[in-house]
């Protein structure tokens, strides 16, 4: 470190400028300001969310307050407006801080409320990350990716991988809103480190996608129900080159889709029943997480979770509890599902292929059927 220009003491020339204040560019400086912060709100009776650190909540009789921090910048609800408006007194009284009213824009996603439901977009985002590819004049594609696309680390590289890494990053961040495109983003994902000319083909036929869709959005509607519903399937060997497989799953809450994911397998499974017992096992835990943070929430499901899946040799293997030699060789870990069937805490249930909505999230799936789970996915 050293003295800044023009500030240089002529008496202690080795000195530096003590640095009494910050937030940015320090390791510990959010650690400090989250450690002042949530002292702050404990204090005022709240309580930090083991499902979430960076979740407060605070109740008293029927109030609820539901306090969601992100650095400095923070959103604010409850459903007693002379609390919140008390709460935030206080909170101006500690803090310097910046009353933007209504949600409308945060991190990048934009928020819609309308009398039909909430809308969540990222649409100036999505505009942004087209002007940085120069692909704003493109002609739009049906779907992300071809039905015959199969990737490989062979074949001619491609001349900026940072460009492409900076693509595919932008792409990460939009799924956030857009789960139609997280199997897209997850193959493109898989190859940073040398990226092909066929892979950046793919990125550009996913981004003039997107220009086709620009005012897409994740539409959330007021249910009648709380009740969780989990969609789980698995492309077996999808990979070619290691044989993995592909899983990916859907959760909805009262119909409205909170969670999804679409990722590679950490283990080759040896049959496709196998893979989709794992997958089931990552569904069932993203379940049991969903599960306590809405008890924490104080919003608790009137019914038990289901789970529904597409093959009947994972179910059956979920509820089976003799260990043979087709199954004795999978990890204990992903065996607390049978914990959690066995015990009544979940319910399964199979439904046919053609209406298995987390097939979106294995495959590369025809215009007609992609734009129907699209939009059960809620994506409109």
């Amino acid at each position: 470190m050293e003295q800044p220009p023009g500030f240089t003491d002529s008496r202690f020339p080795s000195h530096v400028c003590k640095l009494k204040k910050v937030l940015y560019g320090l390791k510990q400086a959010p650690r400090a300001w989250f450690q002042h912060l949530s002292h702050f709100l404990i204090r005022l009776g709240f309580t930090c969310s083991r499902s979430d650190p960076s979740l407060f909540i605070f109740k008293r009789n029927s109030c609820i307050l539901y306090f969601l921090v992100y650095v400095d910048d923070i959103i604010l609800t409850d459903n007693h407006s002379a609390t919140i408006q008390t709460f935030i007194s206080r909170l101006n009284d500690e803090f310097s801080i910046k009353d933007l009213g209504k949600l409308n824009y945060f991190l990048g996603l934009e928020v819609t409320d309308r009398p039909t439901g909430l809308f969540l977009s990222q649409t100036k985002y999505a505009r942004d990350i087209l002007a940085r590819a120069d692909l704003l004049d493109s002609k739009p594609a049906a779907t992300p990716l071809a039905t015959t696309e199969n990737f490989s680390s062979h074949g001619t590289a491609y001349s900026d991988p940072t460009h492409y890494h900076s693509l595919v990053g932008a792409l990460q961040y939009l799924t956030i809103t857009r789960s139609d495109l997280s199997y897209a983003v997850n193959q493109v994902s898989q190859i940073l480190q040398a990226p092909t000319m066929d892979h950046f083909q793919a990125v550009k036929r996913m981004l003039r996608y997107v220009k086709g869709t620009l005012i897409f959005s994740l539409t959330f509607s007021h249910a009648p129900s709380s009740s969780l519903l989990g969609y789980s399937d698995a492309d077996w060997a999808r990979c070619i080159e290691t044989c993995r497989s592909t899983y990916g799953y859907s959760i909805f809450l009262g119909g409205n889709l909170v969670s999804w994911s679409a990722k590679k397998q950490p283990s080759v499974a040896r049959s496709s029943c196998e893979s989709k017992y794992l997958a089931l096992a990552n569904t069932a835990a993203e379940i049991v997480w969903i599960t306590h943070l809405l008890k924490e929430l104080h919003v608790i499901p009137p019914t038990r979770p289901t789970i529904l899946c597409d093959n009947k040799s994972a179910i059956f293997l979920s509820q089976n509890l003799v260990s043979h030699k087709r199954s004795k060789h999978i990890d204990i870990d992903y065996h607390f599902v049978r914990e959690l069937v066995s015990s009544g805490r979940l319910y399964k249930k199979f439904v046919p292929t053609t209406l298995q909505l987390a097939d979106v999230f294995t495959k590369s799936l025809s215009r007609p059927l992609f734009e129907s789970f699209r939009d059960k996915l809620r994506v409109v």
